[in-house]
C-alpha cells in the first residue's frame, strides 16, 4: 500500500522544506488542478497552455482515451465530451510531493459527473479515479508536463448509439 501515489505523498519526509515558499507552491499547484477542470468542464480550451507546459505528455487510456501530447489527448476529450454539456469535475485528496526546486509529482482523486438533457430528465455518468501528474514549474508558474488518468468507477451506463471516439 505504501507504493500507492496519495499513500506515499502523505509522508512528511518527501518535503524538500516546510517554508512558506513550499505552502505557496501548494496552493499554486492547487489553483492549477482547478484550472484544469475549469478548462475541461466548460471547454475553455484557450486556457491549455495556463494548465500544461509546451512538452506535455497525457495518458486517457483507462477511460478508453488515448495517449500523446497533451494538446492532441485535450483535442480527442473535447470530441468525447461533445456529447455532453453538462461537466462538473471535482478534485480532492490532493497530495504534492517535491521532488526537486521546481519539480513535483501530485496525485488527486476526480469524481465527473456527466450530463445530457434538460435538468431533471438529464442522462447523467459519473467517472471517477485518480490524476497522476508530474509537474514544473518555470517562470509562468507551475505546469503539468504529464498526466495519467487512472480511471477506477463509471456509475451508470453511456447512453444508447454513444461511442468513445479514436
Amino acid at each position: 500500500m505504501d507504493d500507492h501515489p496519495i499513500a506515499r505523498g502523505l509522508s512528511k519526509e518527501n518535503d524538500v522544506t516546510n517554508s512558506t515558499d513550499r505552502l505557496a507552491d501548494r496552493i499554486e499547484i492547487n489553483d492549477l488542478l482547478a484550472r484544469y477542470a475549469t478548462m475541461v468542464d466548460f471547454r475553455k480550451w484557450n486556457l491549455h497552455d495556463q494548465v500544461f507546459s509546451h512538452d506535455a505528455t497525457a495518458d486517457y487510456v483507462s477511460s478508453g482515451g488515448i495517449s500523446g501530447t497533451a494538446v492532441e489527448v485535450m483535442s480527442w476529450l473535447d470530441r468525447a465530451l461533445a456529447p455532453w454539456p453538462v461537466n462538473l469535475h471535482l478534485v480532492t485528496n490532493i497530495v504534492v510531493e517535491f521532488t526537486g526546486a521546481a519539480e513535483a509529482e501530485s496525485t488527486c482523486y476526480f469524481m465527473g459527473p456527466l450530463g445530457v438533457g434538460e435538468l431533471g430528465a438529464q442522462h447523467v455518468i459519473m467517472n471517477a479515479g485518480l490524476y497522476v501528474d508530474r509537474l514544473r514549474r518555470d517562470e509562468a508558474g507551475w505546469r503539468i508536463t504529464h498526466r495519467e488518468m487512472r480511471q477506477t468507477l463509471m456509475i451508470g451506463e453511456l447512453p444508447e448509439g454513444y461511442v468513445i471516439p479514436d
